[in-house]
């Protein structure tokens, strides 16, 4: 979708006049969910595009009822609620979109020239950044060296960060820039790679790539909207209308608040704060930040467990099956992450813990155990991000804390080729476990965890009822045991997402009362092959009653 021709209609809330009367989109197939979270019908909608709010949706007959309404014509075309993902970074989106986009590429020769290419393009630029590698496509499996990279681009540093954002692979200028040479010591949570003598070979895992963070330049705020509108501009040609922003700086917090104060924000913002912010007590102290209109809201905190899978840095209980003696990274230590989580419950702030690997899943849920009551639990919606690999004996407490897992369904199928040769096949039993969670009861917050993988909703709902890639591989499905209904599916894109937000009642259904926010879409998803869900194309995104997206005609 990064090339698609689109148009987008409004970037700011303030653009485009709003009608005195209400408006009647008809001659639709709608598709909504009403307050038992059952999926419901209907051909007609109404809403007022001044207050942003739905009044009514039903049949033909709407139109009796609102006989002054403006009336649109949907021309047959399916309508959704707008779609909410659950966990997201909006200022990496927008800044990966002007990076060397390395996502793909089939060995590390390939992505070396992708980079070159890119430096070659952009002769101004003091650094070389990138994103997107991926070892395990490679037919070494093995992390690259600072080798290739020297001889392709040795008089500027470059900075590339893996795709799970947890790892990075720099060149010898950047190395020294850092200042990591042999002597470098390994910081907590984090791993420097080194050859057979102890040489920095330029990967740096978790906490290690902060040692380049340091000398990397310093962006703008001027820079930052930037890539911040062409975020919104991507999102909103896919359907989405919130995001759950996982982790922001303070000084992007404040630009949000700005931008929210100004009327800036076209779409809804779920913002998590990062622990690692050295002002966080005192946005604590400050209490809840909601906006109105739910534009914006800053409640929750986004704490940091373990590393990721593919680049070895989750948490495991026992050694990885594919490099026995190595058990993962937690990135906060025990005793940090116990401050950390009582701080925020404390504050009455919902506290979301990135945990990949079964260690991390359990330290958490033991510290959501011991810190909060369960009136606390219960109220907080307190959430585990990602909740990857999960010991089967520990699912069941997701439901007995009331913790939330947001779970991200593309993972499972980017996942699939490497995660038995990191777990073996018995710890599978609780990888990406989608149906083991809802058989109990647990509401799954869904989301694609871009710029990760890409944003698309449509191949998150894929993956969901699949479990195959968009080649349909494996067939039959991996891990096919674990797959979720269309239903479900959506649910945890649209009102489920909302839950894990405290918003399930003005987003995600489409019923009267909620916002109006809805997209048209070129396929009935509950008519065709679920193999094809992943090429379904947004054609009218619709935020707060207002067109803010609408796919320009070929």
């Amino acid at each position: 979708m990064k090339h698609c021709k689109i148009t987008l209609l409004a970037s700011l809330m303030i653009a485009g006049a709003a009608s005195a009367e209400p408006v009647l989109l008809h001659n639709v197939k709608g598709y909504g969910f009403n307050s038992d979270r059952e999926l419901v019908s209907f051909t007609a909608l109404a809403f007022d595009d001044t207050s942003g709010k739905v009044l009514a949706r039903g049949d033909k007959t709407l139109q009796t009822q609102f006989v002054d309404a403006r009336r649109v014509d949907g021309g047959g075309k399916t309508v959704l609620p707008g779609l909410i993902d659950g966990h997201g970074h909006l200022l990496g989106l927008g800044e990966e979109l002007s990076q060397a986009d390395l996502r793909g590429q089939p060995s590390e020769e390939a992505a070396v020239k992708v980079v070159a290419d890119f430096a070659r393009s952009q002769p101004q630029a003091a650094w070389i950044i990138g994103r997107g590698w991926n070892q395990v496509l490679w037919d070494s499996k093995q992390f690259p060296t600072t080798a290739l990279l020297d001889e392709a681009i040795g008089d500027r540093p470059v900075w590339l960060t893996r795709i799970d954002g947890h790892a990075g692979w720099a060149n010898s200028k950047a190395l020294a820039l850092a200042g990591i040479t042999k002597d470098t010591l390994d910081p907590p949570g984090g791993k420097i790679i080194r050859d057979a003598d102890g040489n920095p070979t330029g990967v740096l895992m978790n906490n290690a790539r902060r040692y380049i963070a340091r000398v990397l330049p310093a962006t703008s705020t001027e820079d930052n909207i930037s890539a911040l509108q062409a975020a919104f501009q991507q999102l909103l040609s896919l359907g989405i209308t919130s995001v759950h922003d996982a982790g922001i700086s303070s000084e992007l917090a404040t630009l949000y608040q700005q931008l929210a104060a100004d009327g800036k924000l076209p779409i809804r913002i779920y913002a998590m704060l990062s622990s690692r912010n050295a002002d966080l007590a005192d946005w604590l102290a400050g209490g809840i930040w909601q906006e109105p209109a739910d534009w914006l809201s800053i409640r929750s905190v986004k704490i940091y467990g373990d590393g990721a899978l593919g680049s070895r840095g989750a948490a495991l209980l026992s050694d990885y099956s594919d490099q026995p003696g190595h058990t993962g990274l937690l990135v906060t230590q025990p005793d940090a992450l116990t401050q950390i989580m009582q701080l925020t419950i404390n504050a009455g702030f919902q506290a979301n813990v990135h945990a990949i690997g079964d260690r991390a899943n359990r330290l958490v849920l033991d510290r959501f155990e011991q810190l909060a009551t369960a009136e606390q639990r219960l109220a907080g919606r307190h959430r585990i991000e990602h909740a990857q690999i999960v010991a089967p004996d520990d699912i069941p407490r997701f439901k007995t804390l009331n913790v939330l897992p947001s779970m991200q369904a593309v993972h499972a199928t980017s996942d699939k080729n490497m995660a038995g040769d990191r777990l073996g096949v018995a710890r599978l039993r609780g990888a990406y476990a989608w149906r083991s969670f809802i058989d109990q009861g647990s509401i799954i917050v869904g989301g694609s965890d871009f710029p990760v993988e890409l944003a698309n909703p449509f191949h998150g709902l894929h993956a969901s009822v699949t479990r195959q890639d968009q080649q349909n591989q494996p067939q039959g499905g991996w891990l096919p045991e674990q797959r979720l209904t269309l239903v479900e599916a959506l649910r945890s894109f649209t009102v489920d997402a909302a839950y894990g937000a405290f918003q399930e009642d003005n987003m995600g259904t489409l019923a009267p009362g909620s916002w109006a926010d809805f997209i048209l879409i070129d396929q009935d998803i509950f008519s065709i092959d679920p193999s094809q869900l992943w090429q379904v194309q947004t054609e009218q995104t619709w935020v707060h009653g207002q067109l803010r997206f609408q796919q320009a005609a070929d």
